[in-house]
């Protein structure tokens, strides 16, 4: 079996996760990407997620959390999520990948006859599939940064644990590093923190020929330099490569704590890489302002999937990044849609600042979202649709515009007033061909996904948030405003501000004589980081600090 051995112009860094799932892999590639760019590397990021579906456009929220989108239209892990936001990476299909995905390239050439006949095997043709996935991001920056999906343990991980074990001596030890996450537990009855779990995954990990370089121990407390020793003993690690990975108040402290603990000094020592000091100080001004607002609003979220705060994952770090642009705290009230259905509005979003439904897919809920759609209508409350939320809201001002009827073809086929349908053939500008979808297309194939241009009108919600003509926004949706009733709604007072370059599609709506009220039918969360608060989210809070003034 032979090996590709190069030089690769990037280095490579490894994380993977033992004990447990949701130890925070995701935030701490983040974080070490903010680090390491905040020394003038560049990065870039990677997941590798060991699930056998294709991707998660498919799944559930409530099994899998947010779906992703990128610029390039990928329908990705959460996780990629984090790596904009804390980083400059610009990420797409290249960046994420199933176990699905990687067995469906391998299955694809062997039907198409690529391995000439030979027997099909995980190693070398899976490992040797991954690897090719991986070795995409060489030469795209200083750094790469590829996380591993589930737990030391997980039987569907092996394949990829195996590829970057090999890894290793394609590329040269010089070249990578592995950074193992893993949980120090404190036990309460025992008064002791325990470094057992640490060390059977650690175990775990080196019987299949990974030995950690440095380990992130996720941990309630901070660790005591015995407690780091006993670690490095046991685990043949560095003292110094052991590292604390401490519960914080918020998210964005975690860069902050790993530089305290020596993290990126660390990983620049094991490759080899010099740099100057890093400049931490817009990560300590941020989480000042995150820690010490002056202000304080109530922002009201009528979901479906609210059962699971991960679900809107974006959608909750943008409008805190909307609160640190106006020097607020936000919090939430996540009113479930159907709960909305059987009771009053005015019991479940009373004390409100401004209300927002997000987007998402089938009728459940959808009579919930609408009641409160229109209490913040006619209560002038600052409100904000996104996606599926800006098609309702279109839905709701249509029934009071005459057309009692009004509905989405999603959810009846038969109203008389369309207003929101599935647009058979469109041009898709990003990609400059005529797209055609109708009902009996694959489930992904009917979405209009990823970056699309958007022209805005002046003297709107909109141009006052953007300041510019024209913006990029991306999209993950199935359904379109209908253009059939586009001038019987404008006539009775909808305001179409943000269009598709050929006039076609309709992007942004708003309504007259209300404080704030805005519908998209992009997702802005997608853009939004809290270095760069998205602009809408940035006056969507704005609006409602200035209503909870009045109020």
């Amino acid at each position: 079996m032979k090996t590709s051995k190069h030089n690769p112009k990037t280095k490579f860094i490894f994380i993977t996760g033992g004990v447990l799932s949701s130890l925070g892999k995701g935030l701490a590639a983040a974080s070490i990407g903010a680090l390491l760019e905040s020394r003038g590397l560049t990065i870039t990021l990677q997941k590798l997620d060991p699930y056998i579906n294709v991707d998660p456009g498919t799944m559930n929220p409530f099994q899998h959390g947010e779906v992703y989108v990128t610029d390039d239209g990928a329908e990705t892990d959460l996780d990629l999520g984090h790596y904009e936001r804390y980083t400059g990476a610009k990420l797409g299909q290249k960046h994420n990948y199933t176990s699905g995905r990687i067995y469906y390239s391998v299955i694809t050439k062997e039907r198409q006859g690529k391995y000439l006949g030979g027997t099909v095997q995980v190693i070398p043709h899976i490992t040797d599939e991954i690897k090719k996935a991986i070795n995409q991001l060489d030469g795209d920056a200083d750094v790469a940064i590829v996380e591993i999906g589930g737990t030391i343990g997980d039987i569907e991980s092996l394949p990829f644990l195996e590829a970057i074990r090999q890894f290793r001596l394609d590329v040269g030890r010089e070249n990578t590093i592995y950074i193992h996450v893993t949980w120090v537990p404190y036990l309460k009855a025992a008064g002791e923190v325990k470094t057992k779990p640490t060390q059977h995954s650690v175990k775990e990990l080196r019987a299949i020929g990974i030995q950690p370089d440095i380990l992130l121990c996720r941990t309630e407390t901070q660790l005591s330099l015995e407690l780091k020793s006993k670690i490095s003993l046991f685990c043949n690690v560095p003292t110094d490569a052991v590292i604390t990975a401490q519960d914080v108040e918020s998210i964005y402290e975690v860069p902050l704590r790993f530089h305290e603990e020596g993290l990126d000094k660390k990983i620049l020592e094991l490759l080899n890489v010099w740099t100057g000091a890093p400049r931490i100080e817009p990560w300590q001004e941020l989480v000042r302002k995150i820690k010490n607002p002056s202000h304080r609003v109530l922002i009201g979220i009528i979901g479906k999937y609210v059962d699971l705060k991960e679900s809107y994952k974006s959608l909750h770090e943008a409008l805190v990044h909307g609160g640190v642009a106006n020097d607020a705290q936000v919090e939430l009230r996540y009113v479930h849609a159907e709960e909305l259905e059987e009771k009053s509005a005015a019991e479940l979003l009373s004390g409100c600042h401004g209300i927002l439904v997000p987007g998402g897919f089938g009728s459940r809920g959808v009579k919930g979202k609408i009641k409160g759609i229109t209490y913040a209508r006619e209560n002038k409350i600052p409100f904000f649709g996104i996606c599926l939320g800006m098609q309702l809201a279109v839905v709701e001002f249509a029934r009071t515009a005459g057309m009692k009827d009004a509905n989405s073809n999603e959810f009846t086929a038969d109203t008389k007033h369309p207003v929101i349908y599935l647009m058979k053939e469109w041009f898709d500008h990003r990609t400059n061909k005529k797209q055609v979808r109708d009902e009996s297309s694959e489930m992904g194939g009917t979405l209009r996904l990823g970056s699309y241009p958007c022209k805005l009108h002046k003297n709107t919600f909109a141009y006052e948030a953007y300041g510019q003509d024209e913006i990029n926004e991306r999209h993950r949706h199935r359904y379109e405003f209908n253009g059939e009733f586009r001038d019987k709604l404008v006539k009775n007072g909808l305001i179409i501000s943000g269009v598709s370059p050929d006039d076609t599609l309709v992007e942004i709506v708003e309504l007259k004589d209300h404080p704030w009220f805005l519908g998209c039918q992009f997702h802005p969360e997608f853009q939004s980081s809290p270095m760069r608060p998205h602009p809408l989210f940035r006056n969507f809070i704005r609006a409602g600090l200035e209503f909870s003034r009045k109020s």
